[in-house]
């Protein structure tokens, strides 16, 4: 297929890049491109603000792609004014999902755990059910978890009106091979650290594999589907640490042993995908990131 992915430059991009390269033609949209000579080798890169629709809809239009992997994104709330990380990740949804539609692309996005307003929120409430799935109301308080909702809503307008198959990928707080942050002191003994999302992580070959489980198999309409690890990142029995952390369960609970709060069953089901990269390996993993 011919793809073209934006913001795989990132930290998480990049492994989606490389994983999508190995066996597509892929073009890379981001705000830079390589300096000469470096970049992934098996990739094309074009520069552009992703949030000028003029600019978008003329290269979306130009390389008339088969698919279109929506990845880029300012990643996490409280890094920048709440009203710049609104616009970019709406604007740029926006734009680069409306172009994908009006050349027949079928697309793949990043939306995010924060959709369900859990861990940006003042406190965080106790979810309605466990483990968490997609059909779970989303409230967040936060403009990135807000920015979220609005991306999958743009993904449904643009597979109602077009007719594309669109996927919104649900991360929760991705790690890199041999960089497992949730693994730190800081938070594996801070019981507080991890508790907005409830100890969930996942690692970015896990979400790539998912990215490209989700081109190989579309569907009809929009999808959102969770994308986390196999368990938790303290290794501890989840009801204990909801007890111990906010003083109960949900009483809708089936989480049993030291699983993950969110349900993988529907990208399983949609995608025959699960996750398969445990922190009990991955952290001490020595993996370089991929060249973007």
């Amino acid at each position: 297929m011919e793809l073209l992915v934006t913001g795989g430059r990132g930290q998480s991009g990049r492994w989606v890049l490389d994983r999508l390269a190995a066996a597509h033609d892929v073009t890379c949209l981001d705000r830079t491109n390589p300096d000469p000579g470096a970049g992934h080798p098996d990739v094309a890169y074009r520069a552009l603000d992703l949030t000028d629709a003029g600019s978008v809809l003329d290269v979306v239009t130009e390389l008339d792609p088969d698919a279109v992997v929506h990845w880029a994104a300012i990643p996490v709330a409280g890094t920048r004014p709440g009203v710049d990380v609104y616009q970019n990740n709406t604007l740029a949804a926006h734009n680069v999902l409306t172009a994908a539609g009006r050349v027949d692309a079928r697309v793949v996005q990043a939306s995010s755990d924060g959709a369900y307003g859990f861990f940006f929120a003042d406190e965080t409430p106790v979810p309605d059910r466990l483990p968490i799935p997609e059909s779970h109301p989303l409230r967040p308080e936060d403009p990135y978890g807000l920015s979220k909702v609005v991306t999958e809503e743009i993904g449904q307008t643009v597979a109602r009106r077009d007719g594309v198959s669109v996927t919104s990928i649900r991360p929760s707080w991705i790690q890199e091979p041999g960089d497992y942050p949730c693994r730190d002191p800081e938070y594996v003994e801070d019981l507080d650290a991890g508790a907005g999302n409830f100890w969930s992580y996942v690692d970015a070959r896990d979400v790539a594999e998912l990215v490209a489980a989700a081109l190989d198999s579309p569907h009809s309409g929009h999808e959102a589907v969770n994308c986390v690890g196999p368990d938790n990142a303290l290794g501890r029995p989840l009801r204990d640490l909801m007890r111990e952390q906010y003083g109960r369960v949900p009483d809708d609970c089936a989480v049993e042993g030291d699983a993950g709060a969110y349900s993988v069953a529907k990208a399983e089901r949609l995608f025959g995908w699960e996750p398969t990269h445990s922190w009990r390996e991955a952290s001490d993993e020595d993996a370089a990131p991929p060249d973007a």
